[in-house]
């Protein structure tokens, strides 16, 4: 099947790497606003400052972004063994991310699925055989990105 989606709407050079200390404060930023713009932040003030502190997730954690001609389009926080961040990632092949992000300008053309994809290739260089994740039941549209990669969703 052809990818359908017009020519101006691809990447041309999309790079995932872990971010620059100039970028630190904008992913922030760029984390925050994409949480609002899909409403999930409305009644939660301290997880937007939590989102915005990359410098402390930066610092405890791999702060991965996805940049395209040097604008950063989306971000992923990965959180390898001893990480603070992590949450569910408890065995120890298991390994975790968080934080998945991507600008809403920018949604719809592989930039989340770069950065899970990122996320898949360090847990592999890492040697951990799983990967775990939460999400709110309403993110579907992360599930459908999770679910084609691979991923196969536990409810509580």
């Amino acid at each position: 099947m052809s990818d359908q989606r017009p020519e101006r709407d691809r990447p041309q050079t999309l790079v995932v790497r872990r971010a620059l200390a100039s970028e630190i404060a904008p992913v922030g930023e760029l984390t925050e606003r994409a949480y609002r713009a899909d409403g999930y932040l409305d009644e939660d003030e301290g997880y937007a400052a939590t989102l915005r502190d990359t410098a402390y997730r930066a610092s405890r954690a791999e702060l991965w972004v996805a940049v395209e001609r040097d604008a950063v389009l989306g971000t992923v926080t990965y959180c390898p063994p001893g990480s603070p961040l992590r949450e569910l990632a408890m065995a120890p092949h298991q390994t975790e991310f968080r934080m998945l992000a991507v600008d809403p300008k920018a949604r719809g053309r592989g930039v989340g699925r770069a950065l899970v994809e990122a996320c898949l290739a360090r847990a592999r260089a890492t040697g951990h055989r799983e990967i775990v994740l939460s999400s709110l039941a309403d993110m579907r549209t992360a599930h459908r990105l999770y679910a084609s990669l691979g991923f196969e969703r536990a409810v509580d």
